[in-house]
């Protein structure tokens, strides 16, 4: 019996190994292998299959190379920034890809399909799993089909103008904070050498601290540090997630960012769990992001019997810091960098602003009359977006154009290769020329790709909802910086758009600060 029964389990080990190798043979090599005959009859140049690995190796020296040291000044980030997908593209031409891991990624740099794609969102999705982005993003940024169509229904009271607009004093105030702790550094000691990178990152912050949790502020600061710790963990991590079960591996890092995350729910669980009973007793003061947010989701609920559950509350939570503070944030410092090396650009800018508001407190109904100082922002964007690429994948065989694209192919959109195309821009592309965008956006470059080619916030049904929340901080704080002050970089700045989920400055910005 003993013999007969060990016999059973022998097979029916063997067997789910059998199919475990199977899958691991398909997984490693079968699959990947198809796809590269799919790419070389389309015409698609790159390396040749690794298995496993792909080209992750490889990215990732380039990658380790580029940042451990500084770059010329110049606009031309490209070679710096994205090292090996630039090596490709010089290599291989724009109809190239990368073998990240098991999976191929083609880019797509064509407006027509750039646009095709981010039209059609439910046949062209992010990529699930995504290691990296899921350890810090989640919420609406990553849901999909019917979960991100009622999410953002109930999201998108938050961002509406006049719900900006009633958070205008808050943005204000926290501006109002840095540039008082600036004055400071500078009055009575002439023009002062400043990193402005950590004021700048600590605004966003502050910001999105007051506008998401009002009158949790405290509570809020303390979920932003966490948030920036969660980042650096991740980015310690990068290469271990992306192996096969790396996340489940309990190193040091592993260990710290899973207690972390678990301090954060709790504390945003208590935060939110606070709001809501203020919100059904009647309490209607509550005109932040997370109190709007609690209200619509009442309604929806209401009205349709199902909406947000509080773990959906939480992931919006964290992506209200992530993709609030980090986007605003990158757009301001890049401003600053990019008007300490053009003067001339920087004095038309502060003139505008004297124009408009003078000496007095900005109002929100002065920005629509910053026309200089909305072409600088967008000329920023174009030469340094937050989000340097777009990825997207295919869950079923997908037409594209003329192509019929098959299941478990990635897609990358080079946002910042685009946002730097000589054909498309001109051969000016590298340079900082604000006048570029004197008739807006749509007409910025011509008849060579409109509004397709310019894709700071993504562009579709799926386009960055906080957009114009991040636009409005931008302007209010570039605003009050140029009233007060003016800028040039110090000899001891090093030019280094570092990119992760955003596009920070790895060795800060060392400015010369001279009060006006």
């Amino acid at each position: 019996m003993v013999t007969l029964m060990g016999k059973i389990v022998l097979a029916v080990v063997m067997v789910v190994m059998g199919i475990w190798v199977r899958k691991l043979i398909i997984w490693a090599w079968l699959k990947p292998k198809k796809l590269e005959k799919w790419l070389k009859k389309e015409g698609y140049k790159g390396n040749s299959y690794k298995p496993v690995i792909g080209d992750l190796k490889e990215f990732a020296t380039m990658m380790k190379e580029a940042k451990s040291k500084a770059m010329p000044i110049s606009h031309d980030i490209m070679p710096y920034a994205l090292p090996f997908d630039h090596h490709i593209i010089n290599k291989y031409g724009k109809k190239s890809f990368i073998w990240f891991g098991t999976t191929p990624r083609i880019y797509i740099t064509e407006p027509e399909l750039i646009k095709e794609i981010f039209s059609r969102p439910n046949d062209f999705q992010k990529p699930h799993p995504e290691p990296v982005r899921d350890s810090v993003i989640g919420g609406l940024f990553t849901s999909e089909d019917h979960e991100w169509v009622r999410n953002r229904k109930i999201i998108n009271p938050a961002f509406h103008v006049e719900s900006i607009k009633s958070m205008f004093p808050s943005i204000c105030s926290s501006c109002n904070e840095m540039i008082n702790k600036w004055e400071m550094l500078v009055t009575g000691n002439g023009p002062v050498e400043v990193d402005v990178w950590p004021s700048i990152d600590n605004l966003a912050g502050d910001v999105i601290s007051r506008t998401a949790f009002g009158s949790c502020y405290e509570e809020g600061q303390k979920i932003f540090h966490i948030q920036k710790e969660q980042i650096d963990l991740t980015l310690q991590q990068m290469v271990m997630i992306n192996l096969p079960g790396g996340r489940f591996i309990p190193t040091v890092t592993s260990k710290k960012f899973k207690s972390n995350a678990n301090e954060l729910r709790s504390m945003l669980l208590g935060i939110i769990n606070k709001r809501k009973k203020a919100i059904e007793m009647g309490d209607n003061n509550n005109d932040d992001l997370l109190g709007i947010l609690l209200k619509s989701n009442l309604k929806e609920i209401e009205e349709k019997g199902v909406g947000m559950s509080m773990d959906d509350v939480v992931e919006e939570c964290k992506l209200f810091y992530m993709a609030g503070s980090e986007t605003t944030s990158n757009l301001i410092v890049w401003t600053m960098i990019c008007l300490s090396l053009d003067h001339e650009w920087q004095t038309k800018a502060r003139e505008e602003i004297m124009q408009v508001i003078g000496t007095r407190e900005l109002h929100f109904e002065d920005l629509k009359c910053l026309k200089i100082v909305t072409m600088i922002l967008n000329e920023v964007l174009r030469l340094y977006p937050p989000a340097s690429m777009a990825i997207r994948a295919t869950t079923k065989e997908t037409k594209l154009g003329n192509m019929n694209i098959p299941s478990g192919m990635n897609i990358s959109i080079p946002i910042m290769t685009i946002h730097h195309d000589c054909k498309i821009w001109g051969e000016d592309a590298t340079e900082f020329k604000p006048e570029r965008f004197s008739e807006g956006v749509a007409n910025a470059v011509k008849d060579r790709g409109g509004s397709s080619s310019f894709l700071p916030f993504s562009s579709g049904p799926r386009v960055c909802i906080g957009q114009n929340f991040a636009l409005t901080e931008a302007k209010a704080g570039v605003a009050k910086i140029l009233q007060r002050f003016s800028f040039e970089l110090s000899p001891s700045y090093k030019h280094s758009p570092c990119p992760f989920f955003t596009l920070p400055p790895q060795f800060g910005a060392h400015l010369i600060l001279r009060s006006i």
